[in-house]
């Protein structure tokens, strides 16, 4: 029996699967995923394939930031769980002591707790959701139980765009997940000279404007690169 909110499986369950690309299906789950998980600041997905992590979406910078430090060290609770089918919940990361040195990065970065939850998955490809927030104790025994339900959800997802695409196409979606990350990081750039403001910010307007114009942040964030590098031409040019 699902542990979630009426309010949180009536958004789940009205996510088209069929014929509709993972990445926006995943996207709009961390949404909902960090609206239900009181205490989560930001939630990302990390997928793993060939022993391979990457960021399969995030909603916000805090969580890519701390997936790719973990990314960088090749473990982390966010690559763990997924890989071991293990629950691993941080309280405290000033006080960790299972990745101390991972531990040691992401705090001055603001997270001080987290929580990653593996997908329930059978396949070539693992993965977890992750949970990270700037207070310490974030996560309590509800939380994760709220996660274990989400992450089900992420399974399913996950599965059924497997049915639709095989191994190459697969690591074509994990190679564009990276190139609309870097993407999305020159938007941000921009963003952040335009408006001065810090990443966290720059993302936020970012999703904003996607949700008002129901575009991709992805394409949003190339449509804003090409036009300043379109201008930027012009003007070398003259």
């Amino acid at each position: 029996m699902s542990t979630l909110p009426p309010a949180t499986l009536t958004a789940l369950l009205g996510i088209r699967l069929g014929g509709v690309e993972l990445s926006g299906v995943l996207q709009r789950i961390v949404e909902i995923a960090k609206d239900a998980l009181v205490g989560a600041d930001e939630v990302s997905i990390t997928l793993v394939r060939d022993d391979r992590p990457w960021t399969a979406t995030y909603t916000g910078q805090l969580a890519l930031d701390a997936d790719e430090m973990q990314y960088a060290r090749g473990y982390g609770p966010c690559i763990d769980a997924g890989v071991t089918g293990t629950v691993l919940r941080v309280d405290d990361m000033r006080v960790e002591r299972r990745w101390p040195d991972y531990a040691a990065a992401v705090v001055p970065r603001g997270v001080l707790s987290s929580l990653s939850v593996p997908l329930p998955l059978q396949t070539e490809v693992v993965g977890a959701i992750n949970c990270y927030a700037r207070l310490p104790f974030a996560f309590d025994d509800v939380a994760v139980e709220t996660a274990v339900d989400l992450a089900g959800h992420v399974a399913v997802a996950v599965v059924n765009a497997m049915g639709y695409i095989d191994a190459a196409s697969l690591a074509h979606h994990m190679q564009q997940a990276m190139v609309s990350r870097a993407v999305i990081e020159q938007a941000k750039g921009i963003l952040m000279a335009q408006n001065r403001c810090d990443a966290d910010t720059a993302f936020a307007i970012l999703r904003r404007a996607s949700q008002g114009r129901n575009v991709k942040i992805r394409d949003l964030a190339a449509d804003l690169v090409g036009r300043v590098a379109t201008r930027s031409t012009s003007s070398n040019a003259e």
